[in-house]
């Protein structure tokens, strides 16, 4: 049943502000330099792993009918956030550019640091803001990913992945067995080409050519173009190169939360390159309480499948018995995926049991493994 609860009251939403926590712990990195440029991806992943083996899972569910109102203080942390982040950045660029005890190697860790800020808040923020109708949320989803120099994400996410989940189309669906380091070349190489053939396809359908002025890749490209110019104008050309280092780390965690999220769960082919309706089990999900908080309830991912603009303090946990569960929350399980032997042995046990469970039927599952079944209708 779901949770009858009051949303409206700020104590009820206050535990998914405690990203504003890094921000602090950012300028404590930078200022005290050395060994404490490390505390940015101690306190993100490492405090909120522990915090989940002390705190448990959270399975209760908010009434998915709760009106918007009532969710003013849940959606104000990801409206404010892109102003937080870009002052983060970009102040920190011109603090560590000018600071005499922050040697180089000292700089690259602190702003990879700085990239757990843009990547695990930022840009699960912008996947929020992306999914949503208004024209001021998906601008400002649009920013957080220019900060990272991924703004394409948002076409490959919308117009690929949801629709394609789980089928050979979907580069984003980690294939069993295939190691997080293939992957995340993979990825990086296929999913931007992907997302301009989806915007080209649609501006086709209008009669309109690819290069169409209303194809959003010329304001992926400007906004992309003028973080870069920011960067150089704040701090010469080792500012840029240190926000080049958020940005690969940033995409570096968003590529492992891809992996992680749907990892050897593949949509079964029915024939001439059909492929079954999305289900619930075709997603990972992870109840961890204190990494919800964090994530804003990513991890209840099964569910955002199912309504993929329904807020996130509504989205439903999905038990067992609808969908597989990881045996821990993302950063730690991000953590174990770039050790491929590790994961292996970890993940791939649970995989061929949801085979098991849910595609008794199927005896071949090479096709799957390698990701050469048809490619499904467009």
């Amino acid at each position: 049943m779901p949770l009858a609860a009051d949303f409206s009251h700020f104590r009820r939403a206050a535990p998914f502000w405690l990203s504003l926590s890094l921000i602090p712990v950012a300028m404590i990195s930078a200022g005290v330099g050395g060994w404490a440029t490390l505390l940015l991806p101690l306190w993100a992943w490492w405090l909120f792993t522990l915090l989940d083996a002390v705190l448990g899972l959270n399975v209760e569910n908010a009434d998915p009918e709760t009106p918007e109102e009532d969710l003013f203080w849940y959606r104000l942390i990801t409206l404010i956030w892109f102003p937080v982040q870009a002052v983060m950045i970009y102040g920190m660029i011109f603090y560590a550019t000018r600071a005499a005890h922050l040697g180089g190697l000292e700089k690259l860790v602190l702003f990879a640091g700085v990239g757990v800020i843009s990547g695990t808040i930022g840009i699960v923020y912008s996947h929020e803001l992306m999914h949503q109708k208004n024209k001021l949320e998906r601008w400002l989803g649009d920013l957080l990913l220019a900060t990272v120099l991924y703004s394409h994400f948002r076409s490959e996410h919308l117009l690929v992945h949801h629709r394609h989940v789980g089928t050979p189309r979907d580069a984003v669906t980690a294939r069993y067995n295939e190691g997080f380091h293939r992957y995340f070349l993979r990825v990086v190489r296929e999913c931007p080409a992907s997302a301009w053939a989806a915007e080209a396809a649609m501006l086709e359908r209008k009669s309109l050519p690819a290069g169409d002025m209303s194809n959003p890749f010329w304001r992926y490209g400007a906004l992309q173009l003028g973080a870069l110019v920011l960067a150089l104008l704040v701090g010469g050309w080792e500012g840029v190169v240190l926000f080049l280092v958020q940005a690969l780390s940033a995409v570096w965690q968003l590529e492992l939360t891809n992996y992680v999220e749907h990892y050897g769960l593949t949509r079964k082919h029915l024939g001439g390159g059909k492929y079954e309706h999305v289900k619930p089990h075709h997603s990972w999900n992870a109840a961890h309480k204190a990494t919800n908080w964090l994530l804003i309830n990513l991890q209840r991912h099964s569910d955002h499948h199912y309504k993929p603009d329904r807020r996130f303090p509504l989205l439903q946990n999905v038990g067992a018995d609808e969908a597989p569960q990881l045996p821990f929350g993302y950063p730690l399980m991000a953590a174990v995926a770039m050790i491929p032997p590790l994961w292996r042995a970890r993940m791939n046990p649970r995989v061929r049991k949801w085979r098991e469970m849910y595609y008794p039927e199927i005896t071949d599952w090479v096709a799957y493994n390698k990701g050469v079944n048809p490619l499904p209708r467009l």
